[in-house]
């Protein structure tokens, strides 16, 4: 965007919806719902749901639609202050006291004073997002949280309830309006309940067959209709099956694309056995259905069933 001007924010929750849909996010009501609330409340949100189903999208369209900036902080085990609120340029510091010994005038309180300001310091995504924007406040992707340990989740908690950062050698820093706060977790541990506490909370679910075929017509939409119409129904299938990763709606988009690259007009037995591992990132699940199972499973397809 050329244009400094804040968007405003929705003002209702069907204009949340058409918000989403402007940057091809198909949502049901609930999950706009919480947005809404959390936009209007100035409160985070916390998403959990299994991986590929869309929470990480979500605020890359809300940043998008709103014309902000997105920040994103990627989770990870051994996250640490340095990585994801700020570090000191140590190297730049060095120089600093080099030069002012060169010059024989060390005033160790007027150096001490000036290597330890903002000069030198390296901020990183949490204290990016608490800076002021002639835009509006950014959008603040915190992603996989469950990846971390519970240390840093902590450390979060003062971020999350006052929107502030303590740096020891300069004070507070307090943002001066909050940003958009996306949380996400795949869940695979709990998330402390201090943290869910400060969030408006949305579980979001693979979705049913109608919105998945209204998604892949957004994401997908060189797809003949019936083959994205047979795809959604192959895929509903197969998240009954026992598997070790059922497929996302990711996995739903990636193999509407390649078997659209490969010319198909729907499924047929060949194709999706060659395209197993768009849709299945398992080698256990492909061998399974290999066998007899993705046969039933399109032959149930193509009977309408």
């Amino acid at each position: 965007m050329t244009s400094t001007s804040p968007v405003p924010l929705p003002t209702s929750i069907d204009a949340t919806l058409a918000l989403l849909k402007s940057g091809d996010y198909v949502a049901d009501r609930a999950l706009a719902t919480v947005l809404f609330l959390a936009l209007k409340m100035g409160r985070p949100v916390l998403l959990e749901g299994e991986a590929g189903v869309g929470k990480t999208e979500i605020a890359k369209v809300l940043a998008k639609a709103l014309g902000r900036n997105l920040i994103r902080l990627q989770c990870y085990e051994g996250l640490d202050v340095a990585a994801a609120v700020y570090e000191w340029n140590y190297a730049g510091q060095m120089i600093a006291i080099r030069l002012a010994e060169a010059e024989g005038s060390v005033d160790r309180e007027q150096l001490s004073s000036g290597i330890f300001s903002e000069r030198y310091l390296v901020k990183r995504p949490l204290l990016q997002a608490l800076a002021p924007d002639l835009r509006g406040p950014p959008v603040l992707l915190i992603d996989e949280l469950d990846r971390t340990d519970e240390a840093f989740e902590a450390y979060l908690l003062e971020v999350l309830s006052d929107f502030q950062v303590t740096v020891p050698e300069l004070g507070t820093i307090k943002a001066p309006a909050p940003p958009i706060v996306i949380v996400t977790s795949n869940r695979t541990r709990e998330i402390h309940d201090a943290l869910k506490r400060r969030c408006l909370y949305h579980w979001v679910d693979y979705p049913d067959a109608a919105r998945e075929l209204a998604i892949l017509k957004a994401k997908a939409p060189g797809a003949p209709e019936r083959l994205s119409k047979e795809i959604v129904a192959f895929v509903q299938q197969l998240r009954k099956t026992e598997l070790f990763k059922v497929p996302g709606v990711a996995e739903t988009i990636d193999w509407a694309t390649a078997l659209t690259e490969l010319d198909a007009v729907g499924l047929d037995p060949q194709g999706v056995t060659d395209t197993l591992g768009v849709l299945l990132k398992y080698q256990d699940d492909i061998q399974k259905m290999q066998g007899g199972e993705a046969k039933a499973i399109l032959d149930a397809v193509k009977a309408g069933r």
